[in-house]
């Protein structure tokens, strides 16, 4: 399954009715296009341990700024991955922590307020609401599951595959447009419809490294919300891979606890 754009944290907001299987209307699957996402999703899949640190800015219609400054800790698995993200600036969101775990296809999503003072988990009314006032919702940051959406390949060239995905369950997309690298399978750019056939969002991603072999990374990301004249902007200052990391950093006692010492 495809990890999520953060480690990326985050990272919106976005709410809608349950969207239209494109099976349901007697289309086949688009084997071509899924295996396209898949091995995007391999290839972003090679580290099995990935700790980071960022600096995110948000950007509202007025040109106003704040800036934070994240650190993430990730574990992939054949049947698991987890993510645990922290804020460490400024103070007052500091030790705010969000915990994803997707195991055998099962996804939970909890979150530590320190002011509220316990974990609360994120339940599916929820997964449209924006995490900590950026332009990233709860939904972006989990894992999207080829078994959750119906691909199709919309269009191929020399620069780019165009693949739309269609959701299966609750979201609050319409239906998403993947522009992919033919080279070498990164995500380019993602664009968010509405209901309406309207893009409300944009994801685009830049400054990729290789990191070794097939293994790519973005050290910048932007997500745009169209709609209000928004901007969230995420940029990497570091990652480290494949040091071990405890599997009891993904653990509410860790939430609790605050950023790992």
């Amino acid at each position: 399954m495809i990890r999520p754009f953060i480690f990326l944290l985050l990272i919106a907001a976005f709410p809608l009715l349950p969207a239209a299987n494109a099976s349901t209307h007697g289309d086949p699957p688009d084997d071509s296009a899924r295996s396209v996402f898949e091995e995007l999703d391999r290839r972003r899949s090679n580290a099995e341990f990935e700790t980071a640190s960022m600096t995110m800015t948000i950007h509202n219609a007025r040109g106003r700024t704040r800036t934070r400054e994240l650190r993430t800790w990730d574990i992939h698995r054949e049947n698991a991955t987890k993510q645990l993200v922290f804020f460490e600036a400024p103070a007052d969101v500091r030790d705010t922590g969000l915990l994803t775990v997707t195991e055998n296809g099962d996804e939970t999503q909890r979150v530590h307020l320190p002011a509220v003072g316990r974990v609360q988990s994120i339940g599916a009314s929820q997964r449209s609401d924006r995490f900590m006032g950026s332009d990233f919702t709860y939904e972006d940051l989990g894992q999207q599951n080829p078994d959750n959406f119906d691909f199709t390949e919309m269009d191929r060239d020399s620069e780019r595959i165009l693949l739309e995905a269609v959701p299966r369950r609750e979201s609050q997309y319409a239906r998403i447009h993947f522009h992919i690298d033919p080279q070498d399978y990164i995500l380019l750019k993602a664009e968010y419809f509405n209901d309406d056939g309207e893009i409300f969002k944009r994801l685009e991603l830049d400054e990729y490294q290789n990191v070794s072999g097939d293994l790519w990374r973005p050290y910048y990301m932007v997500m745009f919300d169209l709609e209000n004249g928004r901007k969230t902007e995420l940029r990497w200052k570091e990652r480290t891979f494949d040091e071990p990391i405890p599997d009891d950093f993904f653990t509410d006692r860790q939430l609790r606890r605050g950023i790992p010492r």
